[in-house]
């Protein structure tokens, strides 16, 4: 589970791809930044993909294959520890969701429960707190497809990197990305619930411009499908989710760069784009990401 729109987009192109008839050939962006001891990749990622999509490339490989560790953005993602998190931080059954709600987003909700088939519909919605309602609708056609999300990019790469014998660390913990919701001002987390629900009935012509974007490494494009909206409709949302993010995960490849070796980054796509993405962190403080 990656926060912000990207969530919700990402899960989408999953579900999409799954539709196609031949393997997809993705040659994602890369990037490298660099010091005179230090090298640093940086991989825009997607969490869900069907298995027969080819991502892989040699100017990728090789870079898998020079570096010391992988970094991603959770290591601690297993399903107990989701789980415990989710009762502490995204139930409230004292306050009943559709009280938060006006009459005809409760509509639009259950409309989006029942296209969904989320079991129980709008009753089990109704005891959730608005940022896990959001997360679920975006989750549930995923498992009602029977996507795996052992497919994601970031899955296959810690396991490559395992096999290899070479460690995998987090940017963040599973507890950070949930508190990055749970700890959302009321208004804000209500902004992403209603985003959620805005985008329910999105065709399929976005995905496919997405779907076409991530393969073919046009971070422009993904910019303006991915954040776009949120920072215009729900901008301390976007400031809290992806841009604060961002500029601590700047902050920490900095610190890595004073460290001899090589290490190989990957996280969601939407970080590595935009006016506000990772590289534009590090340029602040006069460091170039180059695209590869």
């Amino acid at each position: 589970m990656s926060p912000l729109r990207h969530i919700r987009q990402y899960v989408a192109v999953a579900l999409f791809s799954l539709l196609l008839a031949t393997p997809v050939f993705a040659q994602p962006a890369l990037w490298v930044v660099h010091n005179a001891h230090t090298t640093i990749y940086l991989f825009g990622t997607v969490h869900l993909l069907p298995n027969d999509t080819d991502w892989h490339y040699p100017t990728l490989d090789k870079a898998l294959a020079a570096s010391d560790s992988l970094t991603i953005e959770l290591t601690d993602d297993d399903a107990t520890t989701m789980q415990a998190l989710v009762l502490q931080y995204g139930l409230d059954p004292t306050h009943p969701l559709s009280g938060k709600l006006s009459a005809a987003e409760n509509a639009t909700l259950a409309q989006a429960a029942q296209t969904a088939g989320i079991p129980g519909g709008t009753q089990t919605l109704e005891i959730m707190r608005p940022w896990l309602a959001g997360v679920t609708l975006a989750v549930a056609p995923l498992v009602k497809a029977g996507l795996d999300p052992a497919h994601g990019v970031d899955k296959q790469l810690k396991a490559q990197m395992i096999q290899a014998g070479k460690p995998v660390n987090g940017m963040e913990t599973s507890e950070q990305q949930i508190r990055f919701f749970a700890d959302l001002p009321p208004d804000v987390e209500l902004a992403f619930l209603r985003s959620t629900l805005r985008d329910i009935d999105k065709g399929p012509a976005e995905l496919t411009e997405l779907i076409s974007a991530w393969k073919n490494g046009d971070t422009a494009t993904i910019a303006r499908i991915e954040d776009e909206d949120v920072r215009q409709q729900a901008p301390a949302l976007y400031q809290r989710l992806l841009v604060q993010r961002n500029q601590t995960w700047a902050g920490k490849i900095v610190a890595m760069l004073q460290q001899p070796g090589t290490i190989f980054i990957a996280v969601g796509a939407g970080h590595l784009a935009g006016p506000d993405s990772v590289q534009a962190q590090l340029r602040k403080v006069g460091i170039e990401a180059v695209r590869q």
